[in-house]
């Protein structure tokens, strides 16, 4: 079986738009059809039907779906364990959260190649929605990632707490943070949802960003005050390049690790974890 057709199939799926799947995949929508078909002629069954109100999966179509999701993510590990076929025993693609690689990549993938010599490491450094496509599509292997989706065929797991610290080269005080001069930080949707709780009266910033390195980079040419991650903080206090806010408690933000279902038990798995967990518990 050609994995393009069951590829297509779990795009329409979600999409319940042959025009769409075709946009998305960067197809014809005959071309889209022409695959639909040809799967439905090897199971022997029809997987969609189409009406007035739309393009709908059948019973078989629905039936199929997770065997459909296990084949794709089975397809991509095995031509990965092709491609390294000979030079490692096996390979992997993980993801890390934009904001992590800055100060835990170097220590966590030195780490790993010392304690998984016959493992390849393809990293890809990433926001959690993208990251959470990419392990439903089989493209990852693991991520680490602030915003979990608990999609049907993933599993996820809490492996600490990341802290930021609002820093200031302009107030010292929570009282003297003005909307006009603030850089809003919009880490993830539980770093929105507490920061919204605590600082309101900041919701109105002219300029935010989702990533500590730029938010940094806005502090030093435009000045103002961020919050940052915590080592970030500490390295402005011994620069005095900023102070930390007096009045404005830190935010945690916790950290998660994805991987499939299927492979939350391996060994491989398990070490890249832990050693994760061990760095950010440091």
């Amino acid at each position: 079986m050609q994995i393009e057709l069951v590829e297509t199939y779990l795009d329409l799926m979600e999409t319940k738009s042959f025009n769409r799947t075709a946009d998305r995949l960067n197809l014809t929508q005959s071309t889209v059809s022409h695959r639909i078909k040809a799967l439905e002629g090897v199971l022997g069954r029809p997987l969609f039907s189409r009406n007035k109100g739309g393009t709908q999966p059948t019973a078989a179509g629905l039936r199929f779906h997770d065997h459909a999701k296990a084949l794709q993510h089975q397809w991509h590990e095995a031509a990965r364990a092709v491609e390294t076929a000979g030079a490692y025993e096996r390979s992997m693609r993980i993801g890390l959260q934009h904001d992590l690689a800055a100060h835990y990549a170097g220590d966590w993938l030195a780490a790993v190649r010392r304690d998984l010599p016959g493992t390849s490491i393809y990293v890809e450094i990433d926001y959690s929605n993208q990251m959470n496509r990419d392990l439903g599509a089989g493209d990852l292997d693991l991520a680490i990632l602030y915003t979990p989706h608990f999609l049907p065929d993933l599993h996820y797991e809490r492996i600490g707490e990341v802290r930021y610290e609002m820093m200031s080269n302009r107030a010292t005080r929570i009282e003297d943070v003005k909307a006009e001069d603030y850089i809003q930080a919009n880490y993830s949707p539980a770093f929105e949802r507490l920061h919204r709780q605590a600082f309101p009266h900041l919701a109105t910033a002219p300029i935010a960003s989702g990533e500590t390195t730029a938010i940094l980079a806005l502090m030093q040419k435009l000045g103002g005050s961020a919050f940052v991650m915590e080592p970030d903080a500490r390295r402005l206090l011994r620069t005095g390049a900023a102070s930390r806010v007096a009045g404005a408690e830190p935010i945690a933000q916790t950290v998660y690790a994805a991987l499939n279902v299927r492979t939350r038990h391996a060994h491989q798995h398990r070490r890249i974890l832990a050693i994760m967990r061990d760095l950010i518990a440091r």
